[in-house]
């Protein structure tokens, strides 16, 4: 798995590409944990991410969770088809935002 940091006019931009799992969702709650979530949007783009397990979903959920105390938010930009069927499957699809 790789993860890319862009700024953008609202926040800061994940770029997520490869495997999402129990393996690589440590580096991915690293890295959200970095992130100062006042009042920003974290853009986290999951259009190349294959595959993503329970371990992977925790994280995005963690991603949620750090962003609303402060009046930040989470989006998730672009979710693979592969990300979607998942998202949908567990009902996160209803409680996350999610843009294509």
């Amino acid at each position: 798995m790789t993860i890319t940091q862009n700024k953008t006019n609202d926040g800061i931009e994940l770029v997520v590409s490869g495997r999402l799992d129990t393996n690589t969702a440590p580096e991915l709650e690293i890295a959200l944990k970095q992130i100062e979530p006042a009042k920003q949007i974290l853009h986290l783009n999951l259009k190349d991410v294959e595959y993503v397990s329970s371990a992977g979903l925790r994280v995005i959920l963690l991603a949620h969770k750090i962003m609303l105390p402060t009046g930040g938010k989470m989006v998730l930009r672009s979710p693979s088809e592969f990300c979607k069927q998942v998202l949908e499957a567990t009902g996160m699809d209803s409680i996350l935002s999610i843009e294509n």
